[in-house]
This record gives structure tokens, sequence and C-alpha cells, in this order.
């Protein structure tokens, strides 16, 4: 009788168990997913001890799940698994908004809003308006696309993370855009922030030697009828961690400069006291197939 020393017999064996799977494409994800982690163990020679650790750190990351906050996700961020899954299917259409990250934080329900609204709902960061126009690939405007947004405050600090401080809402909101296709609205400029450092993702991060700062964003999801919706960010341009962004996020056409303005017409046209940051965004939609 031979000795199966590399283990090929058993990873034979739970691919066999596979083949009677009803889903195509579960059966194909789960058998290379199956062949990929016995290859690992494999190649890296996994000690029991190590299996043991890697376990208690997922357990560990499931624990740390709430309602408001997905540690699973942010697991996937910072190992880029996240940004590769929206590299291979992200949107291809030539001038398309490029998409990025969803991030751990779009765990609750955007409050309507209408457009010009406030979404910085505290107050005592540097005002800032966004405006832009959701368009087709061939530049036809969206009228009534849907805009979904959400974002850190001046201080980095999402409403979910700080509950009884920041009211709940802030820094999101969900706007429809106009018959021209034109949304906007204000807030604040928002700023770098590291991501959750008190659970297991954390200690990984200190465990690789790596720093937690995103640099500073809004998100968005954008939608509209006959059209694939993107989920995007746009970056403030000239600051902190553009190069190292902890979930590896970055793409050159989403860093876009926020302007110091003191246009008395741009003022009265948003509702804003002079002097005030303006980020102008265009959100363009790839028909869908």
């Amino acid at each position: 009788m031979t000795t199966d020393a590399t283990g090929t017999g058993v990873t034979e064996q739970a691919v066999a168990t596979l083949r009677a799977t009803a889903d195509p494409r579960l059966r194909e994800l789960l058998t290379g997913l199956v062949r990929h982690l016995h290859d690992f163990a494999r190649e890296t020679r996994l000690t029991q001890e190590e299996w043991e650790r890697a376990i208690a750190f997922l357990t560990g990351t499931g624990q740390a799940c709430t309602d408001t906050r997905q540690e699973f996700i942010l697991l996937s961020d910072v190992l880029g698994l996240s940004m590769l899954v929206e590299t291979v299917h992200g949107h291809h259409a030539p001038g398309a908004t490029e998409s990025t990250v969803l991030g751990p934080f779009h765990m609750t329900e955007s409050p309507v809003r209408a457009l010009g609204d406030d979404i910085d709902l505290v107050g005592g960061g540097e005002p800032c308006v966004v405006s832009g126009r959701v368009l087709s690939e061939d530049g036809t405007p969206l009228p009534g696309a849907a805009v979904d947004v959400w974002q850190a405050d001046d201080k980095g600090y999402y409403d979910v993370q700080q509950p009884g401080v920041q009211p709940a809402g802030n820094g999101r909101g969900l706007f429809t855009a106009d018959a021209e296709g034109r949304f906007w609205f204000r807030t604040c400029v928002p700023a770098p922030y590291p991501i959750p450092t008190d659970g297991p993702v954390g200690d990984l991060l200190r465990a690789t030697g790596r720093h937690p700062y995103r640099p500073a964003h809004i998100h968005f999801i954008a939608a509209a009828e006959g059209h694939t919706p993107v989920t995007t960010h746009i970056f403030v341009a000239g600051g902190d961690y553009l190069e190292s962004d902890a979930v590896f996020a970055v793409k050159q056409s989403l860093v876009q400069d926020f302007v110091t303005t003191d246009d008395p017409s741009l003022a009265r046209e948003f509702g804003v006291h002079n002097p005030f940051r303006h980020a102008r965004f265009d959100l363009v939609l790839e028909r869908a197939s």
C-alpha cells in the first residue's frame, strides 16, 4: 500500500463529492476553491497549529460582524480581493465611470433627500458642494437616475461608528437626478480615516506592518433604467494616502479637485456661504447588455 504523501488523494475525493451539485456555477466555484485551498496547504506545508490559528481568526472575524459593521468585507478589502473582483467585472465602455469597492459602511439605507440638501447634519467641517450629471455612455443625460451617497465626516467617522454622536443618516443621501440628469448636494469635505482596527482585521494589519488609512473620499452608487449600476468613489485630490490606500481602491480617473471658490453666483445657486469647496463629478453609466 502506497502512502499519499502530498494529499492529492484527499483533494480528488473532496472534489468528487461536488459532482452532484445541481447548480453548475456553484459546482465550478466550490471545485476551484477546494483545489486552490488544498494547493495552498501543500505549497506552504500548512501546520496544524497554523490551521487552528486561521480558524480562530475567521471565527473572530464573524463574531466582529454586527448590523452596522461587516468585518468580512473589511477583510476582503485589505487583502485586495474586493478590488480584484471590481477590476475583473468593472465597466469597460469607453468613458464610463470606473468602479471601485463598496466598502464596509454601506450598512444602512440612505435617507431620501431633495437635490441641494445638506447631508452634513452635524456641521463644523469645511463646507462643500458636490455637483454633476448622470449620463449614458454616449453622453445622453439620464433623468430620474438614482444617486446614493455616503461619506465619513470631517473627522473621519461614519455615522454608524458614532451612534449617539452623529445622528443616523449623517453623511448619507439618496438623490434623484433632475430632467437633465443633474444632481447636487451640500456636505463637508471628508477627511482621511483609518479603517476599524479594533477587530481581527486590525490585528492582521499590525502583524504585517501595514497602516490602516484610506484617503479622503465620497462613495456613490448610480443607477438608471437600462444601464448597469456603478459603485464608485471620488477622492479628494492632493490628500494623504492616495498612493497607499489600505484597500487598494484608488483609480486616477476618480481623483477630483475640490476647488475653493468664492464665486457669489455659485454660492447663490447652491445656497451656501462663501468661501466653499466645489467638486464637479459626472457619473457615466454603461448600457446594460
